[in-house]
Formats: structure tokens, sequence, C-alpha cells
């Protein structure tokens, strides 16, 4: 797991523990709504989207 994986992690952390704080979301859907707090902190973190390729790499370029 590298740096950005971590700190993603914490801050996606400590937004959903405000949120079920304030009430916005209930600890029953935490799993639903961490997920998508952290895959938008790590495309805002890395301008990538968790999952996909890597920007500057084609499709084509990862099968060779």
């Amino acid at each position: 797991m590298d740096k950005y994986d971590k700190q993603a992690l914490q801050v996606a952390k400590e937004v959903v523990i405000k949120f079920i704080e304030v009430g916005r979301i209930s600890p029953s859907n935490f799993g639903q709504n961490f997920d998508v707090i952290y895959k938008d902190i790590m495309r805002t973190i890395t301008g990538v989207t968790a999952g996909d390729a890597p920007v500057g790499i084609d499709s084509a370029e990862e099968g060779e």
C-alpha cells in the first residue's frame, strides 16, 4: 500500500465518521458509502479512479 492509499483511507475514514456524527450516514450503510468516498478521494489525489489504468497508459499497451 503506497502513501496515497494510506492517506486516502485516513481521509475517507474521517469523512465517514463526521457524516455519521451529523446523521448523513448511518452505521448500517457504512460499507456502501465508504467505498464511494474512498474512490472519490483517490481520484482527487491521483487523477485516476481506483481500478483504472494510470494516466498515459493505453489499453493496447497494457498487453505488451
